[in-house]
């Protein structure tokens, strides 16, 4: 169950724990959520247990998120630097302030003082851009944050929530003008959240942007807790009552006999399918409670073999559209009906057949 099998964060050399913890549930500003003392019980046992990669934003409980992992860490310079502390700016803490949040250079460099002064630190390790702000240039965006690089407030960036051409965008331009590029890409990822395969997760593949993903229980919906029994009747952690899709609820079944095989949980099955996925470098698991803590990291240990994982892309695989739900035929039209890649496509009928001459 250790913590302590490191991986490098994307096309980088920052080394990161193969799971994140994240920090949007510590404090209990917003009704719901950890309290200070179990949050730094948290804190310490995935530090314990190997984990040095911390993820969390100035929107967090009204920034008290990060304050709380500040005093906890920060009073220690050598635990602190044993850490990589991600956080991430845009959103605005300040109503009626229009450059409280976004994107833009004001707003970035202010909520990066900001964040040092509640994370007591002198630099960030990963600073995300944790939304896309359509009002402000990417190029803004990008000179702001090598600027902070530059002058040792950060040490890497990374984006997350983002169209996928919106981020290559970014990158390509980053390269050109000798600008920090992202070096990691956080998405919601699950079995139940499959659609970020179509774009997102081949240009992170072909720009060397590690993923990270978030939600990887959907919510809670894969943690194995609710059940057809109880519909309608738990609540979640934030109060609503919860009532699942028949879809998913047959989802959870499955996973439940794959639990059983392999004498774990649900949630820790859903999990190891997670961290297991081309490109994904560094799982993010929210835990509001110790004992969750816990129950998450033992997805490490689950040992998925290539027929669960082929039985369970059968039950989630996506449906894409335009262009992707293309892609099958385009061996048929480039290879003249050989193997390329392992590839086999037959020509098809109104492609030149063999012995045919071009006009």
């Amino acid at each position: 169950m250790a913590l302590d099998k490191y991986v490098t964060l994307g096309r980088s050399g920052l080394r990161v724990s193969p799971l994140c913890l994240g920090a949007m549930t510590f404090g209990e500003d917003a009704g719901w959520g950890s309290s200070v003392e179990e949050s730094q019980q948290i804190l310490d046992r995935f530090i314990d247990l190997g984990g040095n990669f911390i993820d969390t934003a100035n929107g967090y409980t009204k920034g008290h998120s990060e304050k709380i992992i500040g005093d906890h860490i920060g009073h220690d310079p050598a635990k602190r630097d044993r850490l990589v502390i991600a956080t991430k700016f845009s959103s605005n803490l300040y109503p009626g302030d229009p450059n409280g949040g976004g994107s833009g250079r004001k707003s970035i460099v202010a909520a990066c003082e900001q964040s040092l002064r509640r994370l007591r630190t002198d630099y960030i390790d990963l600073y995300w851009l944790h939304n896309w702000d359509v009002h402000t240039p990417i190029d803004e965006t990008l000179a702001a944050l090598d600027d902070l690089v530059r002058a040792g407030k950060v040490r890497y960036i990374g984006v997350s929530d983002t169209p996928a051409w919106k981020v290559a965008q970014a990158n390509v331009m980053a390269y050109f003008r000798g600008w920090s590029a992202f070096i990691g890409l956080q998405i919601e990822y699950s079995l139940l959240e499959r659609s970020v395969e179509a774009e997102l997760v081949p240009m992170a593949s072909e720009l060397g942007l590690g993923i990270t993903p978030w939600s990887p229980l959907k919510g809670g919906a894969l943690s194995g807790k609710y059940t057809r029994n109880n519909d309608g009747h738990l609540k979640a952690d934030r109060g609503a009552l919860v009532s699942l899709s028949e879809k998913t609820y047959a989802l959870v079944d499955e996973l439940e006999v794959l639990a059983k095989a392999h004498d774990t949980s649900v949630a820790a099955i859903a999990l190891a399918w997670v961290q297991r996925q081309p490109g994904v470098t560094s799982t993010i698991i929210g835990a509001r409670r110790l004992t969750q803590l816990e129950a998450n990291v033992k997805a490490l240990d689950v040992k998925l073999t290539a027929d669960d994982f082929a039985h369970l892309d059968t039950l989630t695989k996506p449906a894409f559209g335009f262009p992707q739900n293309m892609q099958p035929l385009f061996g048929s039209i480039h290879h003249g009906g050989t193997s390329v890649n392992g590839v086999d496509a037959p020509v098809l009928p109104f492609i030149m057949q063999v012995g045919e001459k071009p006009y």
